[in-house]
């Protein structure tokens, strides 16, 4: 055998030392890499996910939590006191598709352009006195939505329910869509399958909708309960046809309702629709998700006062009272809110998406919003002052001059503009430059027009009005429409109308 000599020794051990160190570093460089995906794997884990519930058509007082004795709503009263119960929120619009444009790209209606559903020269020709704005169906592609600004942080998006703001949220956002199309309501007898909804297969015969808007939900947060989402639930309830379960319906029909609140069809919707968000919120936490989730619960605009009462705010959707623009809104994001918290700052839906915004992070954020980031009353509830504005440059026709409790029997509202200051609300009308100014501390229901005393206020408040629509932009209606008869609309006005229009929105 062959002696090692002293040279051939001294290689031997450079290369020993050699081997060492390339191992050394080698292992260095995998623990590092490790660190650093579990560190990236962390970042991921810290976004939370977003749930947002979003009800049509349901009034500020429909619940229990806010002070419902009729309707019966267990799931959303607890996960109200789990999180906090916004008691001044507002609705970007007075209905459906404003609101949710206004919820989906965080600008206010001048931006978007879209202030009602369809034409906004609705009602008799000869009970307008000028030609409206013309209405914008759908957002434009150059608005950059909040799903799209979600996906921009690594989120899925999932929308179950009313899309109404395009022709395909898949082109606007979404990555899974569910019945969402621009159709704004399920057609008549639509809450049971065969649907006559878009991008839905029928389920069983007699399926309810909100059930199955719910299943499919619930895949969604199954599938996805590994990555980030973002699931968006707009259900098409509480909108007309009302069309509850039987069983639901049955059992209202023994209870006895107060307060314009008693309707057994209208209750057995609230019902189905509250059983199923409990499902949704039970999956949750039963995913191991409830930790890292915030869920947001509110309504798209105030109820239809021929339906349910929101006493004492006056009117309902389509109004620019306090009854077809105030709101439910719960948020709730565990060790992070306050729980079982009333907060009574007035915020709007169109601060959800700077809100979101913050807490996401994505790489390419929306450059222009009109609301305001909620994080730091969500934290330490510090109070913003801030001023709503809204503008509606169009005609709503009525739905039941007896019930919606509006300015005039003959329509929701007239064209005009709105400013909350504080305690003060000022109305603009521009068909007869009329305003009317309530102190909604002292007058929440407006029942009393104050405008003649307070001239000061009201110089502020419209000084305040004319720059925001300076600011936005917003058109006003000045042409007048020569078929206006001023003798036609006081005798229109003196008819009582009695059915409510089941499509109109």
């Amino acid at each position: 055998m062959m002696r090692a000599t002293p040279l051939r020794k001294k290689k031997e051990s450079i290369m020993r030392r050699k081997t060492t160190l390339i191992v050394t570093i080698f292992l260095a460089f995998s623990v590092n890499a490790c660190k650093s995906q579990n560190a990236q794997k962390t970042n991921i884990t810290q976004k939370p996910n977003i749930v947002l519930i979003n009800v049509d058509d349901l009034g500020w007082k429909d619940l229990g939590f806010m002070g419902s004795t009729y309707y019966e709503t267990p799931n959303l009263d607890k996960l109200a006191t789990e999180g906090m119960i916004f008691t001044n929120a507002y609705a970007g619009a007075a209905n459906c598709a404003p609101s949710r444009a206004c919820l989906i790209s965080g600008l206010n209606t001048p931006r978007h352009g879209i202030y009602t559903v369809g034409s906004s020269d609705r009602g008799n020709p000869k009970t307008r006195k000028l030609i409206p704005i013309k209405n914008t169906d759908h957002l434009t592609n150059t608005v950059y939505t909040l799903p799209q600004m979600l996906k921009s942080a690594g989120y899925i998006t999932g929308s179950f329910g009313k899309w109404h703001v395009g022709n395909n949220p898949t082109e606007q956002g979404i990555d899974v869509n569910i019945g969402g199309s621009s159709k704004g309501n399920p057609g008549s007898k639509g809450y049971f399958s065969p649907y006559k909804i878009d991008n839905i297969i029928d389920g069983p015969k007699g399926e309810y909708l909100t059930d199955r808007l719910t299943n499919e939900a619930i895949s969604f947060v199954k599938k996805y309960k590994d990555s980030t989402f973002f699931l968006y639930l707009p259900y098409y309830t509480v909108h007309s046809p009302i069309m509850g379960k039987e069983s639901f319906i049955e059992k209202f029909k023994k209870k006895k309702g107060s307060n314009g609140q008693e309707r057994p069809d209208y209750a057995a919707m609230i019902a189905s629709m509250d059983e199923n968000i409990g499902r949704l919120l039970e999956v949750i936490k039963e995913t191991g998700l409830e930790k890292n989730t915030i869920i947001i619960f509110t309504s798209d605009n105030g109820g239809i006062r021929a339906i349910s009462h929101q006493d004492p705010l006056r009117a309902g959707k389509g109004s620019y009272y306090e009854g077809g623009i105030r709101v439910p809104l719960i948020i709730k994001w565990p060790n992070h809110l306050q729980t079982n918290t009333r907060i009574a700052q007035p915020v709007s839906n169109i601060d959800f998406y700077p809100t979101i915004q913050t807490i996401a992070k994505p790489k390419r954020s929306a450059k222009l919003l009109d609301g305001i980031d909620l994080n730091t009353i969500l934290s330490d509830q510090t109070l913003i002052e801030r001023d709503l504005f809204f503008h509606f440059p169009i005609y709503l026709e009525a739905y039941k001059k007896e019930e919606d409790d509006s300015r005039d029997p003959l329509f929701r509202t007239r064209p005009g503009s709105v400013i909350i200051s504080g305690d003060w609300k000022l109305h603009h009308y521009f068909e007869d430059e009329a305003f009317e100014l309530y102190n909604l501390k002292t007058d929440l229901g407006e029942t009393n027009n104050i405008a003649e005393k307070h001239p000061e206020k009201i110089k502020e408040l419209y000084k305040k009005l004319e720059d925001w629509r300076e600011k936005t932009n917003a058109p006003l209606p000045f042409e007048k429409n020569f078929n206006y008869d001023a003798v036609f609309e006081a005798k229109e006005k003196i008819i009582t109308r009695k059915d409510i229009s089941k499509e109109v929105d």
